[in-house]
Formats: structure tokens, C-alpha cells, sequence
């Protein structure tokens, strides 16, 4: 098994299957895709519906993840397993572009969100391993920001910090 492979065995644990709960933001979920996300995938040109989205297959998550959470922000580029998984993972639960900009903040390049050529140099040149801690807690700052500033989504607040913790502990 390939590294993304594994990479998106995990994210699919996290996420779980089907999710309505009332105060996530993203509404109904299944494997973590939400319903404007799989509308999107399936250009419906609007916002899946929850039973579309329960009836999601697991095979179609993970072509979603590998287009939208990889390929699409090219962080297939990323040659370090632990910081291509954080990535992947923090562009699922907040947004690839969030995730890139963060990339681009601990390279000291604009973040833009985009992955372009200055991002590639600077990211051949860096110690990936270094990068890994300085995104993710940009990560766990943006979490607690999160919480602070919307008390509902401290319904949330002790899986986040668990998913956190196999990042911090080197297990994710």
C-alpha cells in the first residue's frame, strides 16, 4: 500500500460514516465530505442533498479526497510521509487552501494558497521535517481560534483535540 493510500485509510477512520449533527458547519458528512463539497464534485450546481450524501460510497470519497485534497493542491509534490499526511489532513478538516497557506507561512513565501514555484523551491530547500511542527501548530492555533470565537464548535472541541494528539504523538 501506497503512502496516499494510507494516508486516506486514515482520514476515512476519522471521519467516519454518516453525520448529521446540528451545529457542524459543513451539515450532513459522510467519510468527512460534505454536502457542498459532493455537490460540487457531482457539479450538481448546488449543495448535495443529506440523502445524496449518505448514500456516498467510500470508493467515491476517496476519488474526491485524492482529486480535491491532493492532486488539486498539489501536495502530491510533498516527498515528507508525516508532512503530506498533516496536510492532507488539515486541508480535509479546514480547507486545502487554509492548509497551503499554512505550508506557505512556515516556508516564510506569500500565501496565496496556491502551490506555484516559488512554494516548490522553497519547499525543496527546507527541512520538511521542521515544516511539519511549525504547520501544525499553526493548526492547532487555528482550532482554538475556532472554539474561542464560535462556542458551538467546542461540540467539537475534545475529537479535534484527539485527532491532534496522533499528529503530536507522530501516530497519524
Amino acid at each position: 500500500m501506497n503512502t496516499i493510500d494510507t494516508i486516506l485509510d486514515e482520514i476515512i477512520r476519522r471521519e467516519g460514516g454518516y453525520v448529521n449533527h446540528p451545529v457542524d458547519r459543513g451539515g450532513p458528512t459522510n467519510f468527512g465530505i460534505t454536502a457542498q463539497t459532493l455537490g460540487s464534485w457531482r457539479q450538481l450546481g448546488r449543495p448535495a442533498t443529506a440523502a445524496e450524501v449518505q448514500a456516498l460510497t467510500e470508493t467515491e470519497a476517496r476519488a474526491i479526497y485524492r482529486q480535491q485534497y491532493i492532486t488539486g493542491p498539489g501536495f502530491e509534490t510533498i516527498t515528507h510521509p508525516a508532512l503530506l499526511h498533516l496536510l492532507v489532513d488539515a486541508g480535509v478538516h479546514s480547507g486545502p487552501k487554509r492548509a497551503v497557506q499554512w505550508l506557505q507561512s512556515a516556508l516564510g513565501v506569500t500565501a496565496d494558497g496556491v502551490i506555484g514555484p516559488k512554494t516548490r523551491a522553497a519547499l525543496a530547500a527546507a527541512d520538511q521535517g521542521v515544516l511539519y511542527g511549525k504547520v501544525l501548530g499553526q493548526r492547532l492555533r487555528h482550532l482554538g481560534r475556532l472554539i474561542t470565537n464560535d462556542p458551538k464548535q467546542s461540540a467539537f472541541a475534545a475529537g479535534w483535540m484527539n485527532r491532534m494528539a496522533e499528529f503530536v504523538e507522530g501516530t497519524a
